[in-house]
């Protein structure tokens, strides 16, 4: 039987706006994971294997060759006098060095294992559980084969900023030689390496958000959605560019992020030149219509594009279950496994694919020892030989004829929508990709590319995985902002005020009704510019801005209360001023999609017009506040979505409504209600 692992190494952009990463997992999984998986593959001589290496991993870990300190938020701080660091800074620091895994990689170390339990620290003590923290993370390879991390860690603390100097060169120089390794085991025939579309995407869901309710039909999905083709493309296209720069050959296969692929998917991989793809057994499962296990022991083609299926079960076992176990006991637990499938398979093909850096930290010794054994056992087991995706190249393939939307999750994509906030994520997404199409023929090409990078940087799966109440981490804040901080970059490059809540943490993000109430009966006011008659407007919808924005940006914005509503010919809107803030705007631009409406009413005393937008009629006057109308005879859509933008000399300084697309059913006659 042929056994084919796929380790995948991944890590998400860490990168802020100046380009500094703001967490140091790529550094410390680089000394600790990158270097020793191969290497102790390599130990075995004749085994094989395939490694999947993403494209924010290779361009995060090149920045460490130089310059640790002036790209890395955590290496500044570290290398940082601790009495000169204010409150934020100390306590960040203090919980990226109490994040270390405790039973396997800091118990042992007597001085780390004191200082981990402490609760305050002399500047001393701070500094010495700082180098321990560094040291903890360096592998088995650096322990057994650096002179500077051996004498470090016999030392018992007490460490000097030399030490610290001396100990951040010798990583950063191996950190140099990792990429120059995997080339060369390549040129030996013991690995191949793949890569991933470039921000790690799910592009199944850039595509075409309704595959997650075709893979799972109770999921909430964005009312608003659209598709990033364009983008897509894009995420494979540059991927492979970087591939090749950073190891001197094309890469013929990818890992999809998540293991993620739907007919569209496939295709694009196909029409930029992969071979192969991988996926989970589930998705072969649920296109072929059974879950026989016999179907699983084949690489597939599918339209020209050969498909490997891991098996969940044993890829699952090393990745979440043998560290429990004794190392000889879970090999020995695995060979019997290929066995039973060998006895019954003879000619069997079996791909275990999980991830590459994250477990073995709850491994004991970084999982060498559970390694060694299970890769002493495979070397002898008479019955199989491993091979990497290469050589899966050359065997016979079985037909496939449906490729089923879904990922290594379930076969679902629930990881990364559904929950509220990951869809709101999605929204921002959404909503920031259609602000910039309104401005994007107004910006030069140097810019353009600006937020084309951010866009497919915030398309990246992790800050979708870590929304939600699926999985946990005590750095979820972090990786909020990360994205955020993507979306909000771009309003920036345009010179537009960004929405206000996306100025708040998605994660403690409040429900609409907080600030939305919706129109509760037709009304047909008076468009005169002049906030007059109180009955003019009862049983309107509200959007309370500032009970939308934090406290401190009050003064920021221009509008902060609109007023909605219509009747059956047309639709209303009134915009509430904040009298100061008003002051020196000119204009207010009224977006609706997906009819191409985008007017620019101008906000000056006494000014009354009625003109039209295609064929589309309204009407807008501004006295004390502005008022619109918006004729619904030429509007052909049933469902519309309005966005507002204020301009200042030019600039807009405040979009609306702040918490994301007003969508409205030209149709509906309140057995329906308006929406969000």
């Amino acid at each position: 039987m042929n056994l084919a692992f796929l380790w995948h190494m991944h890590q998400p952009d860490y990168r802020n706006a100046d380009g500094v990463m703001q967490m140091p997992w790529v550094f410390l999984h680089a000394i600790k994971d990158y270097y020793d998986m191969p290497w102790m593959l390599e130990r075995h001589g004749t085994l094989k294997a395939t490694f999947n290496i993403t494209p924010p991993l290779i361009t995060q870990l090149k920045l460490y060759y130089e310059n640790p300190q002036a790209n890395d938020k955590f290496f500044a701080l570290w290398l940082r006098d601790i009495s000169t660091l204010n409150r934020t800074e100390y306590r960040w620091m203090l919980k990226i060095c109490k994040s270390a895994h405790f039973e396997t990689m800091v118990a042992g170390f007597e001085s780390y294992e004191k200082l981990y339990k402490q609760e305050s620290y002399t500047n001393a003590e701070f500094f010495d559980l700082q180098v321990w923290f560094l040291l903890s993370w360096c592998g088995v390879y650096l322990r057994q084969n650096s002179s500077v991390v051996q004498e470090m860690l016999q030392k018992d603390g007490s460490f000097s900023l030399d030490d610290k100097h001396a100990l951040l060169h010798e990583l950063t120089l191996f950190v140099r030689g990792i990429f120059d390794y995997y080339v060369s085991l390549k040129e030996r025939g013991i690995i191949s390496i793949s890569t991933t579309p470039l921000n790690h995407p799910i592009l199944p869901l850039l595509l075409d958000m309704q595959n997650a309710k075709i893979a799972n039909e109770s999921t909430n999905t964005p009312k608003y959605a659209i598709n990033l083709e364009e983008d897509a493309l894009l995420q494979i296209k540059r991927a492979q560019e970087l591939f090749v720069d950073t190891f001197g050959f094309q890469n013929d296969g990818f890992w999809p992020a998540e293991g993620a692929v739907d007919v569209k998917s496939a295709a694009l991989f196909k029409k930029c030149g992969a071979s192969w793809i991988a996926t989970d057994e589930e998705i072969l499962f649920r296109s072929s219509g059974t879950s026989k296990r016999e179907l699983l022991y084949a690489p597939y083609e599918y339209n020209g594009l050969a498909i490997a299926f891991r098996d969940h079960e044993l890829s699952d076992l090393i990745g979440f279950n043998y560290r429990f176990l004794e190392p000889h006991h879970a090999a020995a637990d695995f060979l019997s496994r290929l066995q039973t499938i060998h006895r019954k398979h003879d000619d069997a093909t079996v791909f275990i694919i999980l991830d590459g850096e994250n477990a073995w930290e709850f491994y004991k010794n970084n999982g060498f020892d559970f390694f060694d054994a299970l890769y002493s056992s495979l070397k002898t087991a008479p019955f199989l030989q491993t091979l990497h995706m290469q050589d899966v190249l050359e065997l016979p393939k079985k037909p496939l004829e449906h490729l089923a939307a879904g990922s290594w999750i379930n076969g679902e994509f629930n990881t990364w929508v559904g929950h509220r906030e990951k869809t709101r994520a999605w929204e921002f997404l959404y909503i920031t990709k259609r602000d910039y199409e309104h401005h994007q023929e107004l910006l030069d090409s140097a810019t353009q590319e600006r937020i084309r990078k951010h866009f497919l940087a915030a398309e990246c799966s992790d800050w979708f995985w870590w929304y939600g109440d699926d999985h946990f981490t005590e750095f979820g804040l972090e990786f909020d902002a990360l994205f955020r901080s993507h979306l909000i970059d771009i309003y920036t490059l345009m010179q537009v005020a960004p929405p206000q809540d996306l100025l708040e943490p998605i994660i403690q993000n409040r429900s609409s009704s907080d600030f939305l109430l919706q129109p509760q009966s037709f009304l047909s006011p008076t468009i005169s510019g002049k906030h007059g008659s109180f009955f003019e407007w009862i049983g309107s919808g509200v959007i309370n801005e500032h009970k939308s924005a934090s406290t401190m940006d009050l003064p920021k914005t221009p509008i902060k209360k609109i007023l909605y509503g219509y009747d059956e010919q047309n639709l209303y809107f009134a915009f509430v001023p904040h009298k100061k803030a008003i002051k020196e705007c000119e204009k207010l631009r009224i977006i609706i999609d997906p009819i191409g409406f985008s007017e620019e009413l101008t906000m000056e005393e006494k000014n009354h017009i009625t003109a039209k937008s295609g064929d589309v009629v309204y009407e807008a006057a501004y006295d004390t506040w502005l008022e619109a109308r918006i004729e619904k005879a030429a509007i052909k859509e049933q469902k519309i979505s309005i966005r507002f933008e204020v301009l200042k000399e030019g600039t807009v300084v405040q979009t609306l409504p702040g918490f994301g697309v007003l969508e409205i059913d030209i149709e509906c006659d309140f057995s329906e209600r308006w929406f969000v």
